[in-house]
């Protein structure tokens, strides 16, 4: 799949204008960003010690907790669950899971909640995606050079 440009308009290939893949791929982006963060955290041999749990946080999560949040707030569930229920598993989940002492765990919370926003300003900014965090507009770098 290749990149067009259009009279100084970027064209996306149709099938990543679906929300769907937007959701896919940012989710894939998130599970990385999460390993990231962990690796900046943790020893090298430490980290790969470990490697098998923080696979398996990283699904939990990132996987389970953007698919819990997605579709319970599709559901209908209140706000007060589809939101507050992911983002407590990402706030103690791993630093209890892989008993990180309180200054790796602040910086860990420092970090997660960084990475939201950092994730949302990406997309938004080179891809237009908004659907991250829909309250925060960023705007689309094709509108900006038009």
């Amino acid at each position: 799949m290749t990149w067009q440009i259009h009279h100084h308009k970027i064209i996306q290939p149709s099938n990543f204008m679906n929300p769907f893949w937007h959701f896919l791929i940012m989710m894939a982006f998130s599970f990385l960003l999460f390993i990231l963060i962990i690796s900046l955290l943790l020893k090298q041999k430490e980290f790969a010690l470990k490697r098998t749990r923080i696979f398996f946080l990283a699904l939990i999560v990132v996987v389970v907790g953007m698919f819990f949040g997605k579709y319970g707030a599709t559901a209908g569930l209140p706000w007060w669950i589809y939101y507050p229920v992911p983002m407590i598993v990402t706030v103690l989940l791993p630093p209890i899971s892989l008993k990180l002492n309180s200054r790796k765990t602040i910086l860990y919370l420092i970090l997660s909640f960084l990475s939201a926003p950092f994730i949302h300003v990406f997309f938004s900014f080179f891809f237009g995606w908004k659907e991250y965090m829909p309250f925060w507009n960023i705007p689309f770098i094709d509108s900006l050079v038009q």
